[in-house]
């Protein structure tokens, strides 16, 4: 078998895209809401008044993913402007996914809207990996009534950064062979994982493009950054040793996010919101049997830079505790004091087999909050979720369990991994 051959796929604007196919094959409308400035956008009576979603024309006029609809407007105040349909968007992706898992091998959902494929030794079957990526995004455009963005490479890293070249509707190839050329010219900002506070110590170091990241001392970086550090350093010189992973049906990812009604300045109130969503991951995870051994934050901050970090557990767990305990601690690594609007908590590699690192000193307090989740879950299944409550939400205005869609979709996991 020859080198690694990895695509990565991602839908270009989905939830636009979705909902503009949706409107002309299924409602009759002429009008293609990707062909003028359009946008998904969240309830405006609250903070989740953003854009989710814009059309490429709408991008041309410095409207935003992730800004509020109020902003957006004043940018373009021709914006049309239409309400999410979650129902519509996990069909759609379950259709993409149920595409890719027709001919690639190997298939591991990113998120609702992208995933990894190995086309590694298809070669035989496709021909050209390059040549069967345009046949793919073409079929997908045909068939599904979207587009998308292929990227190609000998790692999901590189895989996924070629994808976010040139959109919509490409095919693009970042191979190791052409990293001097292609990827080490780009401003270090455009090096994915690369958050605020790390590109702020590039700036200090003089490290102005990826090629100055990929030629400096590791050990350097991560005498200013940490682990972290060092994996962007890695990044940096085209090295991921992740692979492609093939999870089951049953095997998914939990995870929810709040847009914040105000800009969180304080670590004790962000830490309530990281409760408030690790408590509805965790009675997701509890109500389909399953235990996670990964868990991620993610904050987008008040000029909406994103950021996230996640950590691999010594056993699988569905302990809420477990979960927001994890959380904290990702939180106090990624956070650097910057005022955030959005939080979110994600767990992966999902399965219905437990296994757990046994600790003398901490077996009994696991059984004990075993069975604690579980009286919890039968109370606020038996009297509705706001029936119990922990203490520092009594009285409070902040949601006990935050996140989500909405309360009816409380026990429907997420589609991607």
């Amino acid at each position: 078998m020859g080198e690694p051959i990895i695509y990565h796929i991602d839908v270009n604007s989905a939830f636009l895209s979705w909902e503009a196919s949706y409107r002309i094959n299924q409602l009759g409308d002429s009008l293609d809401l990707r062909d003028i400035p359009s946008a998904v956008g969240g309830s405006e009576e609250q903070r989740h008044g953003i854009v989710l979603a814009k059309s490429t024309a709408a991008k041309r006029f410095g409207v935003r993913t992730g800004e509020p609809l109020v902003k957006a407007r004043q940018k373009c105040p021709e914006l049309v402007v239409v309400p999410p349909n979650f129902d519509l968007y996990v069909r759609n992706s379950r259709a993409f996914m149920d595409l890719l898992r027709e001919y690639a091998p190997s298939v591991e959902p990113f998120s609702i809207d992208e995933a990894f494929c190995d086309m590694t030794g298809t070669e035989l079957l496709y021909g050209s990996p390059v040549e069967f990526a345009h046949t793919l995004k073409d079929m997908i455009s045909s068939k599904l009534g979207f587009t998308v963005n292929i990227g190609i490479s000998n790692n999901k890293f590189l895989a996924k950064t070629a994808s976010d070249f040139e959109k919509p509707d490409k095919v693009h190839t970042l191979f190791l062979s052409e990293m001097r050329d292609k990827f080490w010219p780009l401003p270090i900002g455009d090096l994915l994982y690369a958050g605020r506070s790390s590109l702020k110590t590039f700036q200090h170091l003089g490290i102005k493009t990826i090629g100055d990241l990929a030629a400096s001392d590791r050990q350097l970086i991560m005498s200013h950054l940490g682990k972290h550090g060092g994996q962007l350093w890695d990044y940096a010189n085209g090295l991921d040793h992740d692979t492609v992973t093939v999870h089951e049906a049953s095997n998914k990812g939990y995870g929810n996010s709040q847009t914040i009604p105000f800009d969180i300045t304080d670590r004790a109130t962000a830490l309530r919101f990281l409760l408030s969503l690790s408590e509805t991951v965790g009675s997701r995870i509890r109500a389909d049997s399953a235990h996670i051994s990964t868990i991620s934050v993610s904050l987008v901050d008040y000029e909406f830079h994103h950021s996230s970090r996640q950590m691999t557990l010594s056993s699988t767990t569905n302990l809420t505790e477990t979960i927001y305990h994890s959380a904290c601690t990702l939180f106090d690594q990624l956070w650097d004091g910057t005022p955030i609007r959005q939080l979110g908590v994600h767990t992966s590699h999902a399965t219905d087999t437990a296994y757990e690192q046994y600790d003398l000193f901490n077996l009994q307090r696991s059984e004990k909050l075993t069975r604690l989740n579980a009286a919890v879950d039968s109370i606020r299944t038996r009297y509705g979720e706001d029936s119990l409550k922990r203490a520092c939400f009594v009285g409070s205005d902040e949601s006990h369990m935050s996140g989500g869609l909405n309360k009816a979709k409380r026990n429907t996991r997420e589609v991607p991994s």
